[in-house]
């Protein structure tokens, strides 16, 4: 017998005993405790093993078919006082992990640290279902599962509409992004308070999208009126992460670009945090505004405005190129601003690795590209916040791209 197979009985009797143990200290005492314990799921894991080896599917077939019509016994003799079928039903999948063993120890380890775990988190995750989760919340959950599970795939991924300019899967991309931020925002308030979570939040969001998460941040204003300040240092730490992904992205395509525009983007992004800064701390020092038990997790109406939204500057994005054709490299890289800032600096940091232009000849179309998308950002704050919400978040995205442009005209770049 090869020695692989030794290693594979010994983990499969390991496996089996490592979910033993757990059944084990869980299933009671007396007379009427559970009958499966740490020998019962060890014996079946290696029922599993041996069935797989000795003869195949069939006999695997045959062994979980007798297991499976004990634990009914067994069910059935105690169904009075365990009604639960959560030891039954795993004394039915580890015989099927011991045979899995055999051919992929590796997966069969983790399927079973998994069923340990599952075991496990009875009291926790029973406590969070019945004491902490709403039925809005829950709700708001089976509609994210819903828009990436099932929408979302079923769209097509190519171009189409007017100019081309609407790619159905991408901009649905746009609407999961805002549910899942504002998704994650909610946790963050639940957890921390509006006071702590939403700018937390807002600076963890910004890193995969700034613009969705301003927009997300509106909805929370519609939602909770009283957390405008903490939404608003969000939507302002969100940009500060704009700039450092800029940084970290002409660091990894062109670190010559990166050193030549690095003012530009230290000076946006500390003012940037100032601003965020600002209203953190005026967020911290207001009270945390009451909130409803059944409160939404996010806005469905914000991200589908969000999105529409978008789609409109696509289009008009699209017909610009249509109608004035490509005069030059700073039209391109505003165009491609509208739609996100990353992008732009990606297209001219590569023109520059490629030798097409040089360092300096790279600043001003970045910048633009920098400015269309805060007018872009500003935009979508107007179109989809109210107008408080606005007239606080659109002086941030002025003063942090001010600061940019300023250090770019003191060093004559």
């Amino acid at each position: 017998m090869p020695e692989t197979v030794w290693f594979n009985f010994a983990v499969a009797l390991a496996l089996g005993l490592l979910i033993g143990v757990e059944r084990e200290r869980s299933k009671g005492e007396g007379p009427n405790h559970r009958s499966a314990g740490v020998r019962t799921f060890a014996l079946a894991s290696l029922l599993g093993a041996l069935a797989i080896y000795l003869g195949g599917i069939t006999l695997l077939a045959v062994a979980s078919g007798a297991v499976a019509g004990l634990v009914g016994l067994s069910y059935f003799r105690n169904q009075n006082d365990d009604p639960g079928l959560t030891s039954e039903v795993g004394m039915l999948v580890v015989p099927l992990l011991g045979a899995l063993v055999m051919s992929d120890a590796l997966l069969a380890s983790a399927i079973s640290v998994a069923v340990a775990v599952i075991f496990t988190s009875k009291d926790s995750v029973h406590g969070f279902i019945k004491n902490s989760l709403s039925e809005y919340e829950f709700r708001d959950g089976l509609i994210l599962a819903i828009a990436t599970l099932i929408v979302w795939p079923q769209l097509p991924d190519h171009y189409m509409g007017p100019f081309q300019a609407i790619n159905p899967h991408m901009l649905w991309l746009l609407v999961i992004l805002v549910l899942v931020i504002g998704a994650c925002g909610h946790i963050a308030v639940r957890v921390l308070g509006d006071r702590y979570g939403l700018p937390i939040a807002g600076l963890a969001s910004g890193c995969v999208s700034s613009t969705a998460t301003i927009g997300s941040m509106a909805g929370n204003v519609a939602k909770e009126p009283g957390s405008m300040k903490a939404a608003v240092a969000g939507a302002a730490l969100s940009t500060v992460a704009t700039f450092v992904q800029l940084a970290l992205l002409l660091f990894a395509i062109n670190p010559p670009t990166l050193t030549i525009m690095a003012p530009a983007l230290i000076s946006g992004g500390i003012f940037a945090a100032l601003y965020g800064l600002v209203y953190t701390i005026l967020a911290f020092n207001a009270s945390d505004s009451p909130k409803k038990e059944t409160s939404d997790a996010f806005s469905i109406k914000v991200a589908f405005g969000l999105t529409a939204t978008m789609a409109i500057m696509l289009i008009i994005a699209a017909a610009l190129k249509d109608y004035l054709g490509e005069p030059g490299i700073i039209i391109g890289a505003a165009v491609a601003g509208f739609v996100d800032a990353h992008s732009a600096a990606v297209s001219i940091s590569s023109l520059v690795s490629s030798g097409k232009i040089t360092q300096q000849d790279a600043v001003w179309p970045i910048m633009v590209g920098m400015t269309s998308n805060a007018i872009a950002k500003g935009f979508m704050a107007a179109s989809v916040g109210s107008l408080g919400y606005t007239l606080r978040v659109v002086p941030g995205l002025v003063i942090s791209l001010a600061a940019a442009w300023g250090a770019v005209i003191i060093l004559g770049q």
